[in-house]
């Protein structure tokens, strides 16, 4: 066999090789499970405990450092955004840590300069906030707005955190879950005695947009999730919506 031909076909091998290797490399998140399984109950963290023991937090944020931009790209879209999810909210989780004690994350970092916007995450080679993960990489990225019941902002009016970590496998099951649980969790999402207002969480305010532009209403998407109850009433009825104050004490 000519020579060239020969290094041309070894070449060929190896990166076929290779990029077989690296699509059966997934994120293992075993750890940071058990992390959140140990340190997490009904979406309020033992950050006192979790301060003393976090070495295996640390060591999952740690893996955006060496995480290589065609091996993350060889992954499925659930299996990217179940990552992104995990990264952001032990992101925050290690922010918290690094501060503790606090009574709220909007103690941390200055006025000109918010907890979302500290450089916590080395990523392909730059360092990015937690805005930038949020808004400039999942939002932008992940056509899915459900990812505001899973992005934890460790108050106690955010969605709560789940006690497990997200996987590619599991994300359509833990996704609507969260938002169910979300919209059934009446002190921060609730229908009014009479069934004439919806009290919502800010979070639909704020986002409101991301839930509406397939055209559908917000209360449209928002109906599948609620009780059957809540969504008889709301078939009969018109209602006006309102969004609740948020309270941003620890979720501790």
């Amino acid at each position: 066999m000519n020579h060239h031909l020969f290094k041309g076909a070894t070449l060929i091998c190896t990166l076929l090789f290779f990029n077989t290797a690296m699509a059966a490399d997934t994120m293992n998140h075993s750890e940071y499970d058990a992390l959140l399984k140990t340190y997490v109950k009904d979406g309020a963290v033992n950050y006192a405990a979790l301060k003393k023991d976090r070495k295996a937090l640390d060591a999952y944020v740690d893996t955006s450092k060496t995480l290589i931009r065609i091996q993350f790209l060889q992954w499925s879209k659930d299996e990217q955004l179940a990552y992104l999810i995990n990264l952001y909210n032990a992101a925050t989780l290690q922010l918290i840590v690094d501060h503790y004690p606090v009574k709220s994350i909007k103690d941390i970092g200055s006025l000109f300069k918010g907890p979302w916007d500290q450089p916590v995450i080395q990523r392909f080679g730059e360092t990015i906030t937690l805005n930038d993960l949020e808004h400039e990489i999942i939002r932008k990225d992940y056509d899915e707005p459900r990812i505001h019941v899973a992005l934890v902002c460790a108050a106690k009016s955010c969605p709560r955190l789940r006690s497990e970590a997200y996987t590619g496998a599991d994300l359509e099951r833990q996704l609507s879950e969260g938002m169910q649980g979300f919209l059934q969790d009446k002190e921060k999402n609730r229908l009014a005695a009479d069934g004439k207002t919806l009290h919502l969480s800010s979070i639909f305010s704020w986002y409101g947009k991301d839930f509406t532009k397939k055209g559908n209403t917000l209360l449209d998407y928002l109906k599948p999730y609620m009780t059957e109850a809540d969504q008889g009433v709301l078939k009969n009825n018109t209602v006006k919506l309102r969004y609740l104050p948020y309270d941003w004490s620890l979720n501790e």
